[in-house]
């Protein structure tokens, strides 16, 4: 599952918000000003703003500018994520499930989870469809985890294109198709997943001739569709899987 990586590594950073204060210290941030882009956030946090305490979350998550302190990190993820922050709410998911800086509750990680998810939040979506497939804090549902993973893949989300891909390959959660796994395999290796890579050759060798020419259009119909959709993917917090 995705702490939106596996446990241990770090969380997924925060967005910069709108507002022009935050996006300010996003600049600074950006340059690599840790500590000045925390003079401007952490104010902004304090009076309540759910993109700048992310952004503070983060910052404690990932020992940038500050001390790492997860317990701080958690805080302040939680605080955004009771502001409507969804990439909040997916890290609070993952901290819940990982017992990161947090006691362990399930039940709240998948509510979190959820929340984030039904907001469009893609490593939100990842880990819960890493949740059904194992059956980790829900009632087992590979039919679930697999519109998951769509629901991500289709936005332009490797790790979760990869996923779909294996199983339209090997007919998890969904009707098995060299067709869909070849597409959703193509697209996730290309951008560097290696599992996908390998798991594609072993598609292709199975494949008519006719198949893997309405699969290369296939591929290139949606690789075009998603490139004027979506931006670049972040890869997520694991929770493993």
């Amino acid at each position: 599952m995705t702490r939106a990586k596996t446990p241990g590594t770090k969380p997924a950073k925060a967005r910069a918000g709108s507002g022009s204060s935050v996006e300010a210290g996003f600049e600074l941030y950006r340059k690599g000003d840790f500590k000045g882009a925390l003079e401007i956030w952490r104010p902004l946090a304090e009076a309540g703003d759910p993109s700048a305490q992310a952004w503070l979350g983060s910052a404690y998550a990932n020992g940038e500018g500050v001390a790492l302190d997860d317990v701080r990190a958690f805080q302040w993820y939680l605080r955004s994520a009771e502001g409507g922050n969804a990439q909040a709410q997916a890290n609070v998911g993952a901290f819940y499930l990982m017992a990161k800086g947090v006691a362990k509750n399930e039940a709240e990680g998948v509510r979190w989870l959820e929340s984030a998810a039904a907001q469009g939040d893609d490593h939100a979506a990842f880990n819960l469809a890493v949740l059904y497939t194992k059956g980790q804090g829900v009632k087992e549902d590979k039919a679930k985890a697999a519109a998951l993973y769509r629901q991500a893949a289709e936005r332009g989300h490797y790790p979760s294109q990869a996923r779909l891909g294996h199983a339209f390959a090997n007919g998890v959660g969904v009707e098995k198709n060299r067709i869909e796994a070849f597409t959703w395999l193509s697209l996730a290796g290309q951008h560097g997943i290696g599992t996908a890579l390998q798991e594609l050759e072993a598609v292709v060798k199975l494949m008519s001739i006719e198949e893997k020419q309405a699969a290369l259009k296939a591929f290139e119909t949606l690789r075009a569709r998603l490139a004027s959709e979506t931006g670049p993917s972040r890869l997520p917090i694991r929770l493993g899987g």
